[in-house]
């Protein structure tokens, strides 16, 4: 039996699959230098959890391929994830759960905060839960007193290019929740920052509805795939 030792580990190393080696030296890699993975690398270690005996390297250069980025990656649908040759059902919720885990990381980094010194931050989360999105959707961020942030809600979702939003219901909700202030966000899927008419309307709409109520709109914010507008900054306001 002793004799035959040598020759199982010839057998096992031989059928070692041929991406192990790679595996490793990735993993390595990142260990030592983590910032230095280009964004398909890291799709690559990401993988390693959902797919563990296969060869990801495809796969990950495909995602990239078609959505651009590993944000584009992570905030992809789960049916466009899955177009994909190689991406489960499985696969695609272990990425869209690790998409997730980071937008909570971030909400969780602005909520009970005074959201006026963290505008960065904000700017951050609102970039990262919104810009992605195919279709329009209105987020109200509600503050108390010191302006420190209670709530975070999306109001409505719309089409492509269009959200419904109703004062009547955002005061209501407002005071529900003994908000004194408001933040307005909402996004453009057409990747345009830059305020409808349609959008400035609403917004003095809006403000109008709170001044009985002494809530204050401290700002609306358009999110797009292309950068951020603030109503304030331009003076709209």
């Amino acid at each position: 039996m002793a004799d035959l030792f040598p020759e199982q580990q010839a057998k096992e190393k031989k059928e070692k699959p041929h991406y192990t080696g790679h595996r490793d030296r990735l993993r390595e890699r990142f260990v030592n230098a983590p910032d230095s993975l280009p964004d398909y690398e890291l799709l690559e270690l990401l993988l390693f959890i959902a797919i563990p005996r296969k060869d990801v390297k495809p796969i990950a250069k495909a995602l990239i391929d078609r959505f651009k980025n590993i944000n584009g990656v992570l905030n992809a649908s789960m049916n466009d994830l899955q177009y994909i040759h190689g991406i489960s059902e499985n696969t695609a919720i272990a990425l869209k759960a690790i998409q997730k885990t980071g937008l909570k990381i971030l909400q969780q980094d602005i909520m009970g905060r005074p959201i006026l010194n963290s505008w960065q931050r904000l700017i951050d989360y609102c970039f990262a839960a919104m810009a992605n999105e195919n279709k329009e959707h209105f987020r109200l961020l509600f503050m108390n007193k010191k302006n420190e942030l209670i709530a975070d809600e999306v109001q409505q979702t719309g089409t492509v290019d269009h959200t419904p939003a109703y004062p009547r219901e955002i005061m209501k909700r407002a005071l529900d929740l003994g908000a004194t202030a408001l933040i307005l966000v909402h996004n453009h899927p057409s990747g345009d920052p830059s305020p409808s008419d349609a959008d400035v309307q609403l917004t003095r709409q809006i403000i109008n509805a709170a001044k009985p109520f002494d809530i204050i709109v401290h700002d609306h914010l358009i999110v797009s795939r292309n950068g951020t507008s603030s109503f304030k900054t331009l003076g709209l306001m």
